[in-house]
């Protein structure tokens, strides 16, 4: 059998079947008595175009990462509404199914891994790019039974519960906010990246593009958490680097070897 391949599972939750792609260690059907350590990533479609298959093979033969499943999970045309905060919709009442799309990855979509793979009980990595990015934050976070690590590729933490003012640029930023109101997962990591060009808007004007700054926000929110930089988070900044699948593919072996490095 290949090490990567589709499967439909059956969402509930969200009333459609979810694709995923599936990527095995080359040996997995051989270490019968060996569990796998999962890696989810949202935007699973976008993993022909990162070169995951590839990337992960180079990987495990220069023995740079332990060797993992990963489970990348598709979007479809319902990406703006099943991605976001599950606690809570954008101020244009996007993220409607964030609640649900959380739902499916926890009380489903987790127990059928648990069957159908030899996989580890807990642990676990998500991540995710832009708004997927944000999901994977929202979702790792809000259960830590599952998940220990999160990584987020130019993460929209600019999702807001109200429009942008000129008099206060910077509030209501739906993540930061939850994160001074929240407490600290003991354990947890977080590895982030962002591109210098990632965009061109600078909502207040400081000379640090948005995505750039509402990243740095994130970090200073889990700092005054109690977590560490360096020892807990890791930030990555690309220089020229754009919102894109290129870009995100460039800085992903620095991520997978920051989540599973031996």
């Amino acid at each position: 059998m290949e090490t990567h391949f589709f499967e439909n599972f059956p969402a509930r939750a969200l009333e459609r079947d979810m694709r995923i792609t599936v990527f095995l260690p080359p040996d997995y059907f051989e270490q019968k008595n060996t569990t796998f350590p999962l890696l989810f990533f949202n935007d699973g479609q976008d993993m022909e175009e990162v070169g995951m298959a590839d990337m992960l093979e180079n990987l495990y033969q220069q023995k740079k990462i332990r060797q993992i499943i990963v489970i990348a999970i598709h979007a479809d045309r319902d990406r703006m509404q099943e991605y976001g905060t599950a606690h809570q919709l954008d101020y244009k009442n996007r993220g409607a199914k964030a609640g649900l799309h959380a739902q499916f990855i926890t009380q489903e979509l987790i127990p059928n891994l648990r069957k159908r793979y030899r996989c580890t009980q807990a642990g676990w990595v998500y991540a995710g790019f832009s708004l997927g990015g944000l999901s994977a934050f929202d979702v790792a976070w809000h259960h830590p039974q599952f998940f220990s690590s999160i990584g987020v590729f130019s993460g929209s933490f600019w999702w807001r519960s109200e429009p942008s003012r000129d008099s206060d640029p910077d509030a209501h930023r739906i993540m930061i906010d939850m994160l001074t109101t929240d407490f600290k997962r003991k354990g947890m990591k977080f590895w982030f990246q962002t591109g210098t060009l990632d965009e061109l808007d600078d909502r207040n004007g400081n000379g640090i593009i948005d995505s750039i700054d509402d990243t740095l926000d994130v970090i200073k929110g889990l700092k005054k958490l109690g977590y560490q930089e360096g020892e807990d988070i890791r930030y990555v900044e690309v220089i020229n680097g754009e919102h894109n699948v290129p870009t995100w593919s460039k800085a992903m072996p620095d991520f997978l070897q920051w989540a599973f490095g031996k």
